[in-house]
C-alpha cells in the first residue's frame, strides 16, 4: 500500500495537477460507459452525406462528385504521374502493390505479413489473434493477449502510398480499384465507434492522411464512382467526428498523440471544407498545431518524447502540413518553421550520412507515416531532404531514392535545386540531452539528458559508437511494447543500454509499460576539445546512495576511451555493459575483435582495483540479453559485453581501437601505444568535477 501510494505521488508530481484529474475523470467516464453517449454507435447508414454536408452543398453522389471536382482544395500534386526520368527505381513500388494485390502488406516498414485481401482488419496476423468487430471500442483492452499494434497497422492504410506510386508510374487501373475495394471492405468491417480500429484517435489520424493521399490520386480515375466517393466522405466527417469529440485524451498525452490528432482535425478541415463543423477543426487544429510545434520541439532541434522514431513521425506530419499549409494560402506562422529548421539541424548532426542510419534512440514502434520511397526504415535521408528544402529551399544529399518524398509533395521542381551538404562536427544539444563526438572516421553520440517530460528509457549515460559507417557500439531499440515475459517493453530497461546498472536496479522506476517514475536526472560537468564527462543522480535514491560519472576521451585517429566512476558507502553490484553489432568476433580475455567489412575494430574492458567478471553473451534465448532491434516487431542477434564487480567503490574502463592497439595500467595511469601514437591517462582525475 505504502510503494502505490508513492507512485502515485511521484506521478502528481511530475504530471501536475490538471493532468492527474484529467486522467481520473476519463478513466470514470470509460468504466460508467458515459462516453458512450459523447460517441455513440451506429451504422454507417444512419448517417448518409447530406447529414454531414453544409446546407448548400448537392448531396446526391453525382452531384457531389462533380461539385468536389470542381471545388477540391488544392493538394501536393493535380495528377498521380511520374516524369519519364527519375533518381529511384518505379519498379520497387510496382513490386510492392502486387504483393498488396497478393494478400499481403508490408507491417512497420519493414517485413512483408500475409493477410488477405483486403485484410481481416480486426486480427493480427502474426498471431492470428483478434479482436471482435462488433464490440464498442472503449470496451476493448489496448494490453491483452494480442499486441494491439498488429491490429491497427493495416487499418493505418500504409498500403495506399505504394499503390499511388505504382498508379503513377503504370496508370493501371487495378491500382485505384484495389483502393476503393479496401475502402468499402473496411467500412464493411468497422462500423462507427465499434471495434478496435476506433480505439485511438492518432491512428484514426493516420488513416485520414493515407485516405487523403489515395482520394485526390485516384479521383479522376475511370475506376472512381460517383457511390465510391459519397461512401468515402461520409467516413471522413465520421473519424474526424470520433477524434474532435474525444480530443482531450491525446491533449492529456502531451505526446505526438497530441500532434497527430491536431493534424487529423486540420486535414479534415483543409481538404473537405463542405463539411459541417469543418471551421472549428481547422481553427482547433491549427491552434494545436502551432502551439504544440513549440512545446514539444526544443530550441536546439531535439524532440521531447526523446526518441528519434517519433521525432521522425512529427516532422513527417508537420511537413506535411507546411507544404499543404502553403499550397492552400494558409501558411504556418515563422514560429512552426524556426523549429522545424532546428530539428533538421540537429538530426543532420546525428545521421550517418553514409547510410542515413541513427542511433536507435528512445521508443521505436516502427510508424512511418509517409512511405514515400524505396528506402530502408532506418534511412533518415529522406526526411531530411524534404525538410531541408520545405524549410530552406536546398537539399542537403546528392540525388537518390530518398528523393521520392520531395517530388511527391514539393513537385517535380524541387528534384532540381542545387545540393549543399550538411557539416558534422562536435556539438552539445542540452535541451534534448544529446552530446556527439567526432573523429576522423568515428563518432560517439552520448545521451545525458536533464528530463522536462516524460522519459521512454531508462538510458542515462548510454554511448552509441560509429566508426566508418558501422555502429559498433549499439542500442537495443523496442522490439514491443506488449510482448511476454521480458518482451514486455522490456529493451527500454538500464541493463541493456551502454551505461553501467546497480544491483540490477533500472536508473529509474517502471510503473506500467510507459511511465517511468524518479525520473535519473543527467549533468554535463565538462565540455571539451577531446574530451566529455557528465553524471547522472539515478542511484541516489537507494537506500545507500550511488553516484555514477562517466568520462569519454578522444585519443585521436578513431581511438576513444570511456571511463565510470562509481561511487556508495557500501559494497554494490556493478555492471558495466556494451551492446555491439553483430558483426563476426573473437574473444580474448576482456578483449572483443569485431569484424566489420572494413577492417577489424577492438573493444576492450577492464577494472582498475578489485576483483572483477567479464561475460559475452549472444542472442540469449532466455532473456533480452544479446538482442538489438531496429524494427518494431523484429529482434536480431547483437553482442553483449558485460564486465562486473562487487565493491563499494569502481572504476571501470572501456577502449574502443584497432587489433595493433595495446593496453597497460600502471597503478590508475592507463597507457595506449598504436602505431605513431602513444597516451597516457590518469584515471583518478576522471573522477573530479574540475578540468582535467
Amino acid at each position: 500500500m505504502l510503494t502505490k501510494l508513492r507512485t502515485l505521488a511521484s506521478l502528481f508530481r511530475q504530471a501536475g495537477f490538471r493532468w492527474s484529474i484529467f486522467r481520473a475523470a476519463y478513466a470514470f467516464r470509460l468504466r460508467t460507459g458515459w462516453i458512450r453517449l459523447q460517441l455513440p454507435a451506429y451504422k454507417w447508414t444512419d448517417r448518409p452525406l447530406q447529414t454531414w454536408l453544409r446546407k448548400d452543398i448537392p448531396s446526391t453522389p453525382k452531384s457531389y462528385l462533380e461539385w468536389r471536382r470542381e471545388n477540391a482544395p488544392a493538394f501536393f500534386f493535380k495528377e498521380a504521374s511520374l516524369p519519364k526520368q527519375v533518381p529511384w527505381d518505379k519498379q520497387t513500388a510496382i513490386d510492392e502493390a502486387g504483393r498488396i494485390l497478393s494478400g499481403e502488406i508490408k507491417y512497420f516498414a519493414h517485413e512483408f505479413q500475409t493477410t488477405g485481401f483486403p485484410p481481416v482488419w480486426s486480427m493480427d496476423p502474426v498471431s492470428g489473434l483478434g479482436l471482435p468487430e462488433n464490440q464498442y471500442w472503449s470496451t476493448l483492452s489496448h494490453d491483452g493477449a494480442v499486441d494491439i499494434k498488429f491490429i491497427w497497422e493495416a487499418s493505418r492504410f500504409g498500403m495506399v502510398y505504394p499503390l499511388v506510386r505504382a498508379y503513377a508510374a503504370t496508370k493501371d487501373e487495378k491500382y485505384a480499384r484495389a483502393f476503393w475495394k479496401l475502402i468499402l471492405d473496411w467500412a464493411e468491417h468497422n462500423q462507427p465507434n465499434t471495434g478496435p480500429n476506433w480505439m485511438d484517435g492518432q491512428e484514426i489520424a493516420l488513416r485520414l492522411m493515407a485516405w487523403s493521399f489515395g482520394f485526390y490520386a485516384f479521383l479522376d480515375s475511370p475506376s472512381t464512382k460517383p457511390e465510391y466517393v459519397s461512401q468515402f466522405v461520409t467516413m471522413v466527417a465520421a473519424q474526424a467526428q470520433r477524434i474532435y469529440r474525444n480530443l482531450g485524451y491525446a491533449i492529456s498525452t502531451q505526446s505526438n498523440h497530441t500532434i497527430s490528432e491536431a493534424f487529423g482535425l486540420w486535414l479534415t478541415g483543409t481538404l473537405f471544407p463542405e463539411l459541417n463543423g469543418s471551421d472549428g477543426y481547422l481553427s482547433v487544429g491549427r491552434k494545436l498545431l502551432e502551439g504544440e510545434a513549440v512545446r514539444q520541439l526544443f530550441p536546439d532541434g531535439s524532440y521531447s518524447m526523446y526518441s528519434l522514431n517519433y521525432h521522425r513521425f512529427v516532422l513527417q506530419t508537420y511537413f506535411y502540413v507546411m507544404r499543404l499549409g502553403e499550397l492552400n494560402h494558409s501558411k504556418f506562422p515563422e514560429s512552426v518553421y524556426r523549429v522545424a529548421t532546428s530539428s533538421i539541424a540537429y538530426l543532420s548532426q546525428l545521421i550517418d550520412p553514409q547510410t542515413g542510419q541513427m542511433p536507435v534512440y528512445g521508443s521505436n514502434d516502427g510508424a512511418l507515416v509517409l512511405p514515400l520511397n524505396d528506402c530502408d526504415f532506418t534511412d533518415y535521408r529522406p526526411l531530411l531532404q524534404l525538410g531541408s528544402f520545405i524549410t530552406n529551399r536546398r537539399r542537403i544529399f546528392e540525388p537518390g531514392p530518398w528523393d521520392e518524398d520531395l517530388f511527391w509533395l514539393c513537385g517535380p521542381q524541387s528534384l532540381q535545386d542545387d545540393v549543399e551538404k550538411s557539416v558534422q562536427a562536435d556539438r552539445g544539444f542540452s535541451d534534448g540531452g544529446i552530446y556527439v563526438l567526432h573523429g576522423p572516421q568515428s563518432k560517439v553520440v552520448i545521451r545525458c539528458t536533464d528530463f522536462r517530460s516524460r522519459p521512454s528509457h531508462a538510458d542515462q549515460l548510454h554511448v552509441d559508437l560509429w566508426w566508418q559507417g558501422h555502429n559498433i557500439a549499439c542500442d537495443a531499440g523496442t522490439y514491443l511494447y506488449s510482448g511476454s515475459g521480458p518482451w514486455r517493453n522490456g529493451l527500454a530497461h538500464t541493463d541493456v543500454h551502454n551505461t553501467v546498472s546497480v544491483d540490477s536496479n533500472d536508473q529509474m522506476s517502471m510503473v506500467s509499460r510507459f511511465t517511468w517514475i524518479n525520473w535519473a536526472q543527467g549533468n554535463v560537468l565538462q565540455q571539451a576539445e577531446d574530451l566529455w564527462r557528465g553524471e547522472h543522480d539515478g542511484y541516489r535514491r537507494l537506500s545507500d546512495p550511488v553516484t555514477h560519472k562517466r568520462t569519454i576521451h578522444k585519443l585521436g585517429n578513431d581511438r576513444w576511451l570511456v571511463i565510470d566512476h562509481l561511487h556508495g558507502a557500501q559494497p554494490h553490484h556493478y555492471a558495466l555493459h556494451w551492446l555491439l553489432n553483430d558483426f563476426p568476433y573473437i574473444k580474448n580475455g576482456n578483449s572483443i575483435y569485431l569484424w566489420p567489412e572494413t577492417g577489424k575494430y577492438k573493444v576492450q574492458m577492464g577494472l582498475v582495483e578489485g576483483e572483477s567478471t567479464f561475460s559475452l553473451v549472444r542472442a540469449d534465448p532466455n532473456s533480452t540479453r544479446g538482442w538489438r532491434s531496429r524494427y518494431y516487431g523484429h529482434k536480431e542477434p547483437a553482442i553483449s559485453a558485460m564486465l562486473e564487480a562487487d565493491r563499494p567503490n569502481a572504476c571501470f574502463w572501456t577502449f574502443f581501437g584497432f587489433e595493433s592497439d595495446l593496453i597497460g595500467m600502471e597503478g590508475k595511469m592507463l597507457t595506449v601505444k598504436s602505431p605513431g601514437m602513444n597516451s597516457s591517462i590518469d584515471l583518478a582525475a576522471s573522477d573530479l568535477n574540475t578540468p582535467l
